[in-house]
């Protein structure tokens, strides 16, 4: 078995949720501190890791990053390797981003190029968001890239295929969760009650509006209210509901456009319900946007340095705090095609693991190719 194979199926078991990856990151620096220690530097950052590796001569550093966190999600994958952790899983793919990057890594321990790299192991990509803060570290001031990269898994694309585009690639992204309050009481006297379950209703069908009367129909937006909880027994008329969800914009003045129906609507409803309600927008991820001239030359030495398939794809609604470091460092984020027919954040989610060997093989091509220019 490839070793990175072997990796990602350890890694695998041990999922954990953001700034919680106590396991993981200790199973990260038990193998970094196997390999030769003469060229590397490796920090610790909450949760997560930076790894340098000095170059031979270097003019620049190159940044490499994989998030490290898994979701609350039920596997029901049936594998050998399935989590170990219950109600954790490594459902969007971060145990083959992390098998990937210490396969590159380690190559480059072997084979050193010129510029130095730097290998961020980042935490709490899922939530609360991970990549801002480390961002904005003392380490990575001290050692921040002049370029940076990043893959993702892809179900939907073929082992062997990459895909990715210029400019905008992931979506704006931000957490939605609305607390309603009103006067519970018994099932039988409804009109002494404020019913925040009838108000929470209410607003989810109000919520879907705003996309097609609000938003620019040649622009795109997607509000989701993926879980609505309120009530505790069927003849109780609660006082409490709670909505969450999530918002998607491809600009950032649609995001603006969308908050402002939200916050417009909910006083409608606090009117109309005599209710309180409470808004929280949680964790807002920056739009992921590919530098143009860092992505048409890595696409062109793709597609004429190896065999892989480079597919230009759409921007995608997917949010991706990797967004925050390409504000401020350019660089570029690749699809990885994984060929699975369950979707990312799926329970049943099985990417084929061959693509693993496929994401080292390029990284460790192109990288050495940007290393020694």
């Amino acid at each position: 078995m490839n070793p990175f194979v072997k990796i990602r199926r350890d890694l695998h078991q041990i999922p954990e949720l953001g700034f919680q990856e106590y396991k993981t990151q200790a199973y990260l620096l038990n193998y970094l501190e196997s390999l030769p220690q003469e060229r590397l530097i490796i920090k610790k950052w909450k949760t997560g890791l930076f790894v340098k590796l000095n170059g031979l001569g270097p003019n620049k550093i190159i940044g490499y990053r994989a998030d490290i966190d898994g979701l609350p999600i039920v596997e029901e994958t049936g594998l050998d390797c399935s989590s170990t952790h219950e109600h954790q899983m490594h459902a969007c793919g971060h145990d083959f981003h992390m098998s990937i990057a210490l396969g590159v890594l380690t190559h480059f321990i072997d084979n050193p190029i010129n510029d130095d790299l730097l290998f961020v192991f980042q935490p709490a990509e899922e939530g609360p968001g991970g990549a801002e803060p480390m961002l904005k570290s003392e380490v990575m001031q001290e050692w921040k890239p002049d370029m940076i990269f990043a893959l993702h898994i892809a179900p939907e694309y073929p082992v062997g295929a990459i895909a990715l585009k210029e400019g905008l690639l992931f979506a704006n992204t931000s957490e939605l969760f609305i607390d309603l309050k009103g006067k519970g009481g018994h099932a039988a006297y409804p009109h002494q009650t404020n019913d925040m379950v009838i108000a929470a209703c209410s607003l989810v069908s109000q919520l879907q509006t705003i996309v097609s009367r609000n938003i620019d129909p040649l622009d795109s937006a997607v509000i989701t209210i993926g879980k609505i909880t309120g009530g505790t027994v069927q003849n109780v008329i609660d006082e409490k509901a709670r909505l969450e969800g999530t918002i998607r914009t491809l600009s950032a003045a649609s995001m603006t456009k969308v908050k402002q129906r939200i916050q417009s609507l909910v006083k409608g409803i606090e009117a109309g319900y005599e209710c309180e309600v409470e808004i929280d927008y949680g964790s807002m991820y920056h739009q992921v946007y590919n530098d143009e001239l860092l992505t048409r030359e890595f696409m062109d030495y793709i597609q004429t340095k190896t065999n892989i398939e480079v597919i230009e794809c759409r921007e995608a609604m997917t949010g991706e705090d990797f967004g925050y470091m390409l504000k401020e460092i350019p660089g570029l984020m690749f699809w990885l095609g994984v060929d699975s027919p369950f979707g990312l954040h799926h329970a049943k989610l099985n990417p084929k693991e061959e693509a693993i060997i496929v994401a080292i093989n390029v990284l460790t091509s192109y990288l050495t190719f940007q290393g020694n220019k």
